[in-house]
């Protein structure tokens, strides 16, 4: 028999269904079903895909939602009234009915959304036409009436339904599941029926394919909902029925109601919807009275043709290019698209806001004379089809980078012009990778954080390659191995097989925006804000991922924002200010020797793209002398082509030979001494030798990229033919073809190559020319980032600039260039970078301070009214020095009540019209003399500093040395992490903290913090080399550290084979330790000082050092949360919480610090100490790591990883109160720190679980916020994993 299933959830019904699309509607075509329906939760994520696959194995394709209907009406929010739904299923018999789903579910997004998309029976009335309706399953209104034994109810439902949707449109559905009630409910719908005499249909409500995957199914729940498996009461799916029946499965069910099966098919013969692809749906553009969109297009490029080319742009290469792509824009119906991107960078310019264009558009000399792109295709051999290929239709794909702090105006201008219902963000699916599903799959298993670190860690990260569970239990030994260690890890890995690449949840496209000529819900369903875009000018989501949406023929304009113009713009800004020159990206020189001079020393520290040990290093090994130089290094320096950049570098500079495989490619080639590079050289020797039409090269191009095996067999074919046509001999053809086929594979895209390595030597010309002006930018532009904040104040002053602490008198709130007496430059920190200072209460002192300085500290308190201020921000001002002036910083600290008491009353005096013409308070005695205070040791002071701003702002005992350093280390704190595991390294700096550990039998071994000036670097030193140099490992001291690179912790450490105190190193860092080492030579007080804690500064030094560890040695146990933590200021307690949170007593749950035991080390072989050590660290390491800082969850800087989740686990206190508290500041830190990751909190009460998600909230996982939660917590109970990652 023949049956259709019409209730089917895809994995699109997020973390509720684990149907694949492709896997499902091949499993209907194996079942000979002639159609299939997808009905997911309240959206429409799939159905565009699900159609195409449908469609692709001939199966008719069924479009529907299961719906959820308001409780009373869709705007109703009562926590108590409104947070339950109903469902209903609904199904599109036409196009009409198409576009009232495409209503229903975008308004139950952005109008209903309470808990659940949701609409009311108003809403779906008014949007019934075209739609098939049924009664749902078990938790539709009228079964739910059934249940209550509410008949009346029940009719009353029936009724209304019918009403609206007609008897034609509307069946019963009857469902089979292994549950009780579902029986009776049957029953009494069979008995409703027989009244109305309805139409019955049979349904199963699948949410997965295959019976096995039952389990899956379950596990999928106990994510979504946070809880156990082990939780007899969590909500689960109670038999594996929920499955794709066949069609003789679902007649033995319903054999009794014959006519529910055949309704399958009559149904699916009434559903009939076309989204099948028919036009383009660009925007209009109101052109000039008297213009086409054709001829406006032509008018624009003629005057942006003059302007770029002045008297060449008569000649015939320029003409004959302008007219050719002018021709195929128009023929593929682009006019308008060009006309919309050119109107958009024009607003840009006219609020001067900088943007370039990445990638193939800067081919397009159209691009070029409208301004869009800022590269001459002409100059730089750029090729038109790689951008556009007339032979392949689809969309143009400009991609606009923007000022990134400046981006939202144009997006915002974009909503405007257009209108906000025709424009909306993109959408992005995150899909669980190989590590995501072994972090979720083990959660609900409740299998131990460390030993689920323990295996996810082995699976490997593999750039540009998708790395799955079942290819690592192939390729890497030590996985297997787990994998058969222990029964429930290999169910652990055999469950989290079927998770992986299931669509986990939804996010929005970083940059990807759609403008549609008519409103959006037209054509696409439209989605709320999702937790990553709710601060865009843009308040909707598309439901449609891009791929659909490129497919469907619509505008998409990629508003990128890139730090890199925001560095630029406000260095040019300072530049202006001070030399009155004004450089935009059009006229910084691209030729400037001093340029390619700092780029070819090494200094490249800010140079966009350049900066990092891998790339520095080849910079200075190629000495690059022009732009082509830099552009081939952009392209080449990837994972594959790396390995032509020595022979690149060897054959610029004439130590190799240049040979082509014939003297007709040397003009292609000539540019990259005979290396293919770029795909453009591939496309025009295709052209060139064998023939080829550009659009033919740009099909040969995507074939090799792509290797379609069949595709470029044919095009082997054809251009050893052509080329032997045009006198190339056969086997050289042959040969050439070969090359390609090996090197298409890496080549890159040289448009886009061109832009970004223009924009390298811009920034370097504006560093090696405008150094402080640049640096200063830098700093302004990262202030939030410590680390780099770190590198560039370091790398200023290895430039002679002097870096300035914070100063009421002098800061701005950006970081800000001075030019002092002597003629030397100066950055002066921004209050900007002080934590707890807010920009009202700086604008404030700013306005106060009218240009001129305060003197002593009773005309600052006059001048400036700290009640804006505020006592949290004038605290950490003083903290940091910005107040030295005035005295020191212990004196400042005790007074601050009076210094804001006198402050008060004098402005209240003031505004109350009480000061007299004198300027002093009538009757108030308010003359602050400070007295001194206590005495703060130097490392309080620099731990205020390190807190509040990220460095430390008094004199850094590094500061003598960097330029030894620079000459005998191979790595600094930035640089470390790009170095291979296992190698080699030499690093020097400071010792900040030293941290005694002993080994099981009592060996000491230790952990050293050594501070560089670019940051921090964790030393581990095991027992021999303890042993050997424990006298050294003093807080202080001043070392050169030598060993290998531990890199499988983010950041990495340092194994320490030797600690050195002597700078002359003469000898190379790869060659090994010594076996018989001498004892270390004696410490030199010039070469090796120890730092004391001294006596603060005087308060009128303004030296900024780089940030250390605190120097503190001694662990203590956290204190009590309730006893001392700050909440001033903390944001408040989320209404996200279950209802009675606030009354659940937990059982106190707390861990005191224990010192952790080493393992033994092996014993000693007569083989020598140097393979003992070998031996040793291999024995010892992985308890060592137990033991280091846990700081293995970054493997990727901020602003490449992917967004990543943190589920905090909150255990009970044994007080109510206190939980209430802990909560309010676990939450409070959580949102202190924004960013785009997500949290949390797993509340545990015994056995049971609360997962309560804050889906409106972000947060930043970082080292501090990680520090700040632990001080709240008193433990580590977090676990932190990559969304979709």
């Amino acid at each position: 028999m023949s049956f259709a299933h019409l209730h089917v959830h895809t994995e699109y019904s997020l973390l509720d269904g684990l149907s694949n699309i492709e896997k499902l509607v091949a499993t209907a075509k194996a079942m000979d079903m002639p159609a299939v329906a997808i009905t997911d939760h309240g959206t429409m994520f799939g159905v565009k895909e699900f159609y195409d696959a449908a469609k692709a194995v001939d199966i008719k394709p069924i479009i529907g939602v299961e719906a959820y209907m308001a409780a009373r009406g869709m705007t109703d929010r009562d926590s108590k009234l409104d947070k339950k739904s109903s469902h209903l299923l609904l199904l599109a018999k036409n196009d009409v009915g198409y576009r009232n789903l495409l209503k229903i579910t975008s308004a139950a997004q952005t109008e209903g959304f309470y808990y659940r998309p949701r609409i009311d029976r108003e809403f779906l009335a008014a949007h019934a036409e075209g739609l098939i309706a049924t009664s749902g399953c078990m938790s539709a209104e009228i079964p739910r009436a059934l249940l209550r034994e509410d008949p009346e109810e029940a009719v009353r439902r029936m009724d209304w339904y019918y009403d609206v949707f007609g008897e034609e449109n509307f069946y019963v559905e009857l469902q089979q599941h292994n549950i009780v009630e579902l029986t009776e409910i049957n029953r009494k719908l069979v008995e409703m029926g027989a009244r109305y005499t309805s139409k019955f249909v049979a349904t199963n409500d699948v949410h997965y394919i295959k019976k096995d995957d039952a389990k899956l199914q379950d596990i999928l729940l106990a994510i979504q909902t946070g809880a156990l498996l082990k939780d007899e009461k969590r909500m689960r799916m109670d038999d594996p029925s929920y499955y794709f029946r066949s069609p003789q499965e679902m007649y033995d069910l319903f054999k009794e109601v014959p006519e529910s099966l055949t309704n399958t098919l009559e149904i699916a013969e009434r559903c009939n919807v076309d989204l099948d692809f028919k036009e383009y749906h660009l925007p209009h553009f109101d052109v000039p009275d008297g213009h086409t969109e054709e001829s406006y297009l032509r008018h624009l490029c003629e005057k942006g043709l003059e302007m770029r080319y002045g008297k060449h742009s008569d000649d015939k290469v320029i003409r004959d290019r302008l007219n050719y792509e002018l021709d195929v824009i128009h023929t593929m119906g682009f006019d308008a698209y060009f006309i919309i991107v050119w109107d958009l960078v024009r607003e840009a310019q006219e609020r001067d806001i900088l943007y370039t264009t990445r990638g193939s558009a800067a081919g397009s000399i159209v691009a070029y004379a409208l301004e869009i792109t800022l590269i001459d295709p002409i100059e730089h051999d750029l090729i038109f089809e790689r951008f556009l290929n007339p032979g392949r239709i689809s969309m143009p794909d400009i991609d606009l980078d923007f000022r990134d702090d400046r981006r939202q105006e144009i997006m915002a201008y974009c909503a405007e012009k257009y209108g906000d219902d025709k424009v909306a963000q993109i959408i992005t699916f995150g899909t669980m990778g190989a590590k995501a599903a072994i972090r979720d799959v083990a959660r609900v298993m409740d299998i131990p954080l460390h030993e689920v670190n323990q295996i996810a860690k082995l699976i490997p990260a593999v750039s540009g390659k998708k790395v799955t569970i079942e290819g690592t239990l192939k390729d890497v030994p030590d996985f297997k191995k787990a994998y058969n260690s222990a029964p429930h890890i290999r169910e652990l890995i055999d469950t989290a097989i079927g998770m992986e690449g299931v669509v986990r949840n939804a996010g929005t496209h970083a940059a990807g925006v759609v403008i549609a000529d008519k409103p959006l819900i037209e054509y696409l369903p439209i989605h709320r804000p999702t937790s990553n875009s709710e601060d865009t000018p843009i308040k909707t989501v598309t439901q449609f991922e891009m791929g659909i949406l490129d497919a469907m023929g619509m505008l998409k304009v990629d508003f990128l924002g890139l730090s890199t113009l925001t560095v630029i713009a406000r260095a040019a800004t300072q530049i202006e200010k001070r030399y009155g020159k004004k450089y935009h990206l059009e006229n910084i020189p691209l030729d400037d020797a001093k340029a390619f001079e700092i780029i070819g020393e090494g200094n490249t520290a800010g140079i966009f793209q350049l900066e990092g040990g891998g790339m520095t290093g080849w910079m200075v090994k190629m000495q690059p002398t022009m732009l082509d130089h830099v552009i081939a290094m952009v392209a080449l320096y990837r994972p594959g082509p790396m390995r032509f950049i020595p022979s690149y570098i060897e054959r610029m500079n004439g130590r190799e030979e240049v040979t082509y495989r014939h003297p007709s490619m040397e003009p292609i080639f000539k540019s990259t001494y005979g290396i293919p590079i770029y795909q453009e050289q591939i496309m025009r020797s295709a052209v060139e030798l064998g023939g080829y039409s550009g659009p033919e090269s740009d099909n040969l191009r995507k074939a090799i990229s792509k290797k379609k095996e069949k595709e470029i067999a044919r095009h082997r074919q054809k251009f050893i033919d052509g080329s032997v046509e045009n006198g190339i001999e056969r086997n050289v053809a042959t040969n050439i073809f070969d090359d390609w086929e090996e090197f298409a594979r890496y080549g890159f895209n040289k448009s886009h190559a061109a832009a970004y390595g223009t924009i390298s030597v811009q920034t370097a010309y504006l560093k090696a020319n405008y150094p402080t002006e640049y640096m200063t930018a830098l700093m302004s532009v990262f202030y939030g980032v410590t680390a780099k904040v770190s590198h560039y104040a370091a790398n200023a002053r290895e430039m002679g600039i002097e870096i300035l602490p914070p100063s009421v008198n002098k800061s701005e709130w950006d970081f800000a260039a001075e030019y002092l007496d002597d003629g030397k430059t100066a950055i002066r920190f921004g209050f900007g970078a002080i934590k707890n200072v807010g920009r009202g209460p700086v604008e404030a002192l700013i306005e106060a301070r009218e240009g001129k300085d305060f003197t002593d500290i009773n005309e600052f308190i006059r001048a400036v009214d700290l009640r804006a201020i505020g006592k949290r921000a004038l605290e950490a001002m003083v903290k940091v020095g910005a107040l030295d002036i005035f005295g020191d910083r212990s004196s400042l600290i005790a007074s601050l009540d009076r210094l804001i008491a006198v402050s008060t009353a004098h402005f209240k005096a003031k505004d109350s019209g009480q000061i007299s013409m004198f300027g002093s308070a009538t009757g108030i005695s308010d003359e602050i003399i400070l007295s001194p205070g206590a005495e703060i040791e130097q490392r309080i002071q620099l731990g205020w500093e390190r807190e509040l701003i990220g460095i430390y702002v008094s004199d850094h005992p590094l500061s003598g040395y960097q330029e030894t350093f620079s000459k005998i280390r191979t790595h600094t704190a930035s640089t470390l992490p790009e170095a291979a595991h296992e190698s080699r390294a030499r690093v020097a700096g400071i010792i900040a903290g030293v941290r005694p550990y002993q080994t099981k039998t009592g060996k000491p071994m230790g952990f050293v913090t050594l501070d560089d000036m670019h940051g921090i670097i964790e030393l581990v030193i095991f027992p021999r080399t303890w042993q050997q140099y424990r006298e050294l490992c003093e807080e202080g001291k001043i070392v050169i550290i030598e060993g290998k690179v531990d890199a499988n912790n983010t950041p990495p450490k340092i194994l320490v084979d030797s600690i050195k105190t002597d700078f002359n190193i003469v000898s190379s860092v790869d060659e090994k330790p010594q076996t018989h080492m001498s004892e270390p030579a004696p410490v030199k007080k010039t070469s090796s000082p120890v730092v004391k804690s001294t006596a603060p500064p005087p308060p009128v030094k303004e030296k900024v050092a780089e940030p250390a560890a605190t120097y503190t040695v001694k662990e203590t146990p956290p204190p009590p949360v309730d006893d001392g933590f700050d909440t001033t200021g903390m944001p408040p307690q989320p209404e996200a919480f279950p209802e009675d949170w606030e009354e659940t007593v937990y059982e106190a749950d707390y861990a005191e610090p224990v010192d952790v035991a080493m393992p033994e080390p092996p014993p000693e072989s007569p083989q020598g100490e140097q393979a003992q050590t070998e031996r040793e660290a291999d024995s010892v390491e992985r308890e060592v790591r137990k033991s280091i800082p846990n700081l293995d969850l970054f493997a990727e800087s901020e602003s490449q990883h992917p967004p990543r989740l943190i589920t905090v686990a909150v255990r009970p206190n044994g007080s109510p109160e206190r939980d209430k508290r802990r909560l309010k500041n676990i939450h409070g830190v959580l949102i202190s720190f924004p960013g785009g990751d997500k949290f949390s909190l797993q509340i545990f009460e015994g056995h049971k679980g609360h997962l309560i998600d804050f889906p409106n909230y972000n947060t930043r996982i970082c080292d501090e916020m990680l520090a700040r939660l632990k001080t709240v917590m008193g433990s580590e109970e977090w676990r932190i994993e990559e969304i979709g990652g």
